[in-house]
């Protein structure tokens, strides 16, 4: 094995051998982040309650987090070459433990939401490592396997993010409720902690000598903008300023496109590199990526409202409803881990079959209605959750394949925006349907079925970029 993957790669501690514990700590951190943003959703009923907080402070404390973390991974990711990936990895790790526990002792709404701003800021910091790092310890056949783990770690969080949640509110350890989902993550970053410089080499790769700062000011301001009109424009029905601000959004976005050219005409090092986006199959797989991370995030966010909210269902309760999403994860990722490449019709298979599931749960919801046994809803949401097993890494290693080495650290910063920025804003496109649609009678059956004809376009969305996308991508080793 050699110890680059670039002409620019740096690999320090070069005597250390990469052991299975490398992968297993950088999981670890990938595990918490974003179990962090899944968690909340079954959480927030009790939130609400106990901080007597309104909607939009519940939805913020999920969409805050989201917003933060996407809008700093590009970001963070960079700094990774520049200054070491191990070492930011380690810095991300703590301030994630410290504003853990920030957000599970906060005194009010306002000071969770700004605490878990900082917890996106800090996972920002640590997320985009783990690319790097699988990419820089691990080649070829490996590699596939690693970024597939990868995947099946994601969803397995977003999955059991609702169970364990739930388990930790019902549990009501020490009389902190909600609180420990929060401070569970402290015991977990102190043993990953522990394990970090033994089992990971430093690598960087510094090309280009600079952080582009203002391209960093220009992604995370366009962001911040769309999300903010999003979830407070659909809250406030939709008043003037919320318009101006997308609108503010989209100019920022090309102002951004603009400098990002400049700099990479200059050979000075953007943020960004364009030269990504010539590849057809990248720039389509990243587009899929971000459609169904639209239709995966909020799914489980209005998914618990209806199970709590309609169903009167206690936190470990809906937790264990999503058990039937996580069986069908599970299944379908060990099978789909056994394709080392990515073929864009095995990989379209993915949200067809979700987007199914969705049709399913909606059909099943809308018979049911706010009665009826749970029991209805397992084989749809078994459905669904064999759709994001078949997606979520095979996806992964269909983007990341296209890139060319030389521009691997900007690939997966862009990837893990996608993820990442289409969960934060699915929550936000979907609660502007959602609760609208609940009106006064606190219909949850009917604004569930609603919200589920959305995510389901945004399936098939992604399954229209995907097959669009070249007819074979070979995962680069």
């Amino acid at each position: 094995m050699t110890s680059e993957t670039s002409p620019h790669l740096v690999m320090e501690d070069d005597s250390r051998k990469p052991a299975s514990t490398a992968l297993i700590v950088v999981l670890v951190g990938t595990f918490i982040t974003v179990l962090d943003f899944f968690i909340g959703n079954v959480a927030v009923p009790s939130i609400q309650a106990d901080l007597n907080a309104g909607p939009t402070q519940g939805q913020m404390v999920v969409v805050g987090y989201g917003v933060a973390f996407t809008a700093g991974l590009i970001t963070g990711g960079r700094i990774g070459d520049l200054y070491g990936r191990r070492r930011m990895f380690v810095l991300g790790m703590v301030g994630f433990a410290l504003s853990s526990a920030a957000c599970g002792f906060a005194s009010g709404a306002e000071m969770l939401i700004v605490a878990r701003v900082v917890q996106g800021i800090a996972a920002s910091l640590m997320v985009p490592q783990v690319l790097g790092i699988i990419g820089a310890v691990y080649e070829g056949a490996h590699r596939a396997k690693a970024f597939a783990l990868y995947g099946l770690v994601i969803g397995m969080a977003g999955v059991f993010g609702q169970l364990v949640g739930g388990a930790l509110i019902t549990l009501d350890i020490a009389g902190l409720s909600w609180r420990t989902i929060f401070l569970i993550n402290l015991p977990l970053c102190a043993v990953a902690l522990a394990f970090v410089r033994r089992a990971i080499p430093e690598s960087k790769n510094a090309a280009g000598g600079r952080l582009d700062l203002v391209g960093a000011l220009l992604v995370s301001a366009a962001l911040g903008l769309l999300v903010f009109a999003l979830v407070e424009g659909g809250e406030r029905d939709w008043p003037v300023w919320s318009w101006e601000c997308l609108a503010g959004s989209a100019v920022l976005i090309a102002i951004t496109v603009w400098h990002l050219r400049r700099l990479a005409a200059a050979d000075r090092g953007p943020l960004i590199e364009p030269a990504l986006f010539r590849s057809r199959t990248f720039t389509l797989g990243l587009t899929a990526t971000g459609s169904y991370f639209l239709a995966m995030g909020s799914f489980f966010f209005i998914l618990a409202l209806y199970l709590q909210f309609g169903r009167g269902l206690s936190a470990l309760g809906s937790g264990t409803v999503f058990l039937a999403v996580g069986g069908g994860y599970f299944a379908s990722s060990i099978y789909s881990s056994r394709f080392t490449d990515a073929v864009a019709r095995r990989v379209a298979l993915g949200p067809v079959t979700l987007g199914a599931g969705y049709v399913l749960l909606a059909l099943v919801v809308s018979r049911i209605g706010m009665g009826g046994s749970v029991l209805w809803l397992v084989p749809p949401l078994v459905v669904a959750g064999i759709g994001m097993g078949l997606t979520t890494g095979p996806l992964s290693n269909l983007v990341l394949g296209s890139a060319a080495p030389e521009h691997a650290a900007s690939a997966s910063g862009l990837l893990n925006t996608a993820q990442e920025g289409g969960a934060a804003i699915g929550v936000a496109l979907a609660g502007t349907l959602f609760f609208p649609a609940v009106g006064s009678n606190g219909d949850y059956a009917h604004a569930l079925d609603v919200t589920l004809m959305l995510l389901a376009a945004f399936c098939v969305a992604a399954t229209a970029f995907v097959l669009l996308t070249s007819s074979r991508a070979t995962a680069r080793g």
